[in-house]
């Protein structure tokens, strides 16, 4: 390839990658697309920016703000063949993603896929039985639904910040309650995690090594700061959670250990288990008067605790008893406690 071809083809992709951040209602400035394409490797001057948008301009129905600094977007009578192509299930995909994960996303990759987002819209608008799909799956939730509790938006834009960019972050974290005690701290982050209604930041504490988790509805600000997060050696979100540490650990002063559970029950009532097990190593042995034995090696978590609990007297016998002891509170030293 000589040297003009390469120089075509560079300038080909560039355009391409401004063509498909641009949306068709909010207006994007040339200094937004610097950064975006600077994130994707893509050094370039605000001078080129501009003279491709020029160029593009000249191709594609997108206008410009007319203001200082300006704003380029897609016209908003430009016909669906003149953006980006986006296959149905390119569309249907991204159109679940904004729906279910986008409060799990920074604001700056949010920015990103906003276009995108807008063009799965108008990739959909025309398809019926594709556009069908997304109004017939929903997501319920297994247990008592509750409302999502208020994250401050500004914390919580500096803690998805600071993650994606692995950097340290000064926070002010409230206790539990209303009159909790308000504290700063420097947290490492290291991965976000969605429980129910509650999003988690899993992190360490400068000042100490062990894994934590903080909820982000009590973070009252967060402030992005210029060191390197320090990551714990080999940590491993997927092992993190398979440990069960989210399950929350029934005495703080312990890890969280695997027991082997015992259930006894009806065999009418066991045969939830033979559809959603509880673990790769579950059993289920009839026993004697229609009483069936469930036993599975389970992390004994609080989350344990309170899902033995909503079985109420369906389960006649529960070991160890540790376990046991902790479901129907037989001292008050071993009920369940939990950071949430």
């Amino acid at each position: 390839m000589s040297a003009q071809e390469k120089e075509t083809s560079n300038s080909l992709y560039r355009q391409w990658q401004i063509l498909s951040r641009l949306s068709t209602g909010k207006w994007m400035g040339t200094r937004e697309l610097q950064e975006i394409l600077n994130r994707e490797g893509i050094e370039i001057s605000l001078r080129t920016i501009q003279r491709d948008l020029n160029q593009i301009a000249q191709r594609f129905p997108i206008e410009s703000s007319k203001t200082t600094p300006q704003g380029w977007r897609w016209r908003s009578d430009a016909p669906i063949q003149s953006l980006p192509h986006m296959t149905s299930s390119q569309a249907v995909t991204f159109m679940m993603v904004e729906e279910h994960l986008k409060h799990l996303l920074p604001p700056s990759l949010i920015e990103e896929m906003n276009p995108w987002f807008d063009l799965a819209r108008r990739s959909l608008s025309s398809q019926n039985n594709v556009r069908q799909w997304i109004n017939r799956v929903r997501i319920v939730p297994a247990t008592q639904p509750l409302i999502p509790p208020v994250v401050d938006k500004t914390a919580q834009q500096a803690i998805y910040e600071g993650l994606l960019q692995d950097k340290q972050l000064e926070c002010v974290y409230q206790g539990r309650g209303h009159n909790g005690e308000e504290k700063t701290y420097i947290l490492n982050p290291l991965a976000l995690v969605q429980k129910g209604s509650i999003i988690y930041l899993v992190c360490t504490r400068h000042d100490k090594s062990d894994i934590q988790t903080f909820a982000l509805h009590r973070f009252k600000s967060a402030v992005v700061l210029n060191s390197r997060a320090l990551h714990p050696v080999n940590f491993d979100i997927d092992e993190y959670i398979e440990s069960g540490a989210l399950g929350f650990r029934v005495d703080f002063n312990q890890p969280t250990e695997n027991v082997l559970l015992q259930l006894s029950m009806p065999e009418s009532d066991a045969h939830y288990f033979e559809e959603s097990q509880l673990s790769k190593d579950q059993k289920i042995e009839k026993i004697e008067n229609g009483i069936a034995l469930i036993s599975a090696t389970v992390p004994f978590t609080s989350q344990l605790v309170w899902w033995l609990r909503s079985f109420g007297n369906k389960i006649k016998n529960i070991e160890p008893k540790i376990v046991a002891d902790a479901v129907y509170q037989v001292n008050e030293t071993d009920s369940v406690s939990s950071k949430e």
